[in-house]
């Protein structure tokens, strides 16, 4: 398995990011020293479980298999606590391991879980999707939603390791895969401007086994391990990782989860720059910029105009937001992320306006 690439990601307990076709079978030796593990993997995975079990069983592991909801539907305190229940039963100590198999909801629900056993157990992420890759998987936040609102209860909890094999990207339904980049674009558009010149190839970025894909994945990837390696816990550079999703995680929650992450992530990007426009920090062809590279992937770039009362309640109760003020990250250019406090709510909804259809 020579065609790997390794990325570090720095901190109190640093770890590498592995990325490639067959990254998988590094799993079994990541485990070394472990006696059980807990496969936590979406039912629509039960095949790959079933594989990734039979691999970590020929090396002595016990592993105890763990099927939950697909999508956010697994991000409940209520999956969670079932796990927690199954652990307390299989006696799991602090030498045993989680593994999280799946998508960006899967990933964040195995991550806390581990989190909060015995304080913390070790976690290793397999993510399966092109969100959970470049995104979900690293970095250490984990979480499960409320009825209040998407990763409201969480901790940041480091993997010990994280294993994207891109081969997982050949089964990813098309929608799913476009979803994904919505998370790709936020990297170029805060930090490695190269890759917006990339994904202006809408048939090339969107074809998984295909070079730009892997570039794609690995210069994602590097963007958020140098900046979660520099800030863990959010509390500076990190926050620019939050680029269109004070908007977009209220569009989850109004939409009921029923839209994908990538979704609503790419309106809250033509939003965010609509509202640094009207702030006088973004010009318009930065706006444009925006709108021609999610519209041109597939993704969407407006919203039902009639729920702005509703995402503006959702916004009030987001984890960025401080007391009653608002906060965003908006661009002063692209690759220049800032924040704007407090806008006035007239902005707002200017902004608002602008996206609405």
């Amino acid at each position: 398995m020579s065609d790997l690439t390794r990325v570090s990601v720095a901190g109190a307990a640093p770890y590498d990011v592995t990325i490639g076709p067959g990254a998988r079978w590094l799993l079994p030796d990541l485990l070394t020293g472990s006696r059980q593990v807990l496969l936590v993997h979406p039912q629509s995975l039960a095949a790959l479980a079933g594989a990734v079990d039979k691999d970590l069983r020929a090396v002595g592991l016990d592993v105890v298999m763990a099927a939950v909801p697909d999508g956010e539907a697994a991000k409940s305190l209520s999956v969670a606590g079932e796990l927690w229940s199954l652990l307390g039963r299989r006696a799991f100590t602090r030498t045993d391991v989680v593994v999280g198999l799946g998508g960006g909801a899967t990933t964040d629900l195995a991550g806390f879980v581990a989190a909060c056993w015995l304080r913390g157990v070790p976690v290793v992420q397999v993510p399966t999707s092109l969100l959970g890759m470049v995104d979900a998987a690293i970095g250490g936040k984990t979480g499960v939603d409320t009825a209040e609102g998407k990763n409201l209860v969480g901790a940041f909890h480091p993997p010990t390791a994280v294993v994207c094999d891109l081969d997982s990207l050949a089964t990813l339904p098309r929608a799913e895969l476009v979803s994904g980049l919505a998370e790709v674009v936020k990297a170029g558009l805060v930090a490695d401007t190269g890759m917006l010149d990339l994904l202006a190839d809408a048939d090339a970025a969107t074809d998984p086994a295909g070079p730009v894909v892997r570039e794609l994945v690995e210069r994602s990837v590097r963007v958020k391990a140098d900046i979660v390696g520099r800030d863990l816990r959010e509390a500076g550079p990190r926050e620019i990782l939050n680029y269109g999703h004070t908007l977009g995680h209220a569009v989850e929650k109004v939409e009921s989860y029923r839209w994908r992450h990538g979704e609503a992530v790419s309106v809250g990007l033509v939003y965010a720059a609509e509202l640094a426009h009207a702030a006088g920090r973004l010009d318009a062809a930065g706006v444009a910029r925006h709108r021609e590279l999610l519209g041109g992937l597939g993704l969407p770039t407006v919203y039902d105009g009639s729920r702005w009362p509703e995402l503006l309640a959702a916004m009030r109760v987001d984890k960025k937001a401080r007391g009653a003020a608002l906060r965003f990250v908006v661009l002063d250019g692209l690759g220049r992320p800032g924040r704007l406090e407090d806008p006035d709510e007239a902005m707002l909804e200017l902004a608002f306006e602008r996206i609405a259809r």
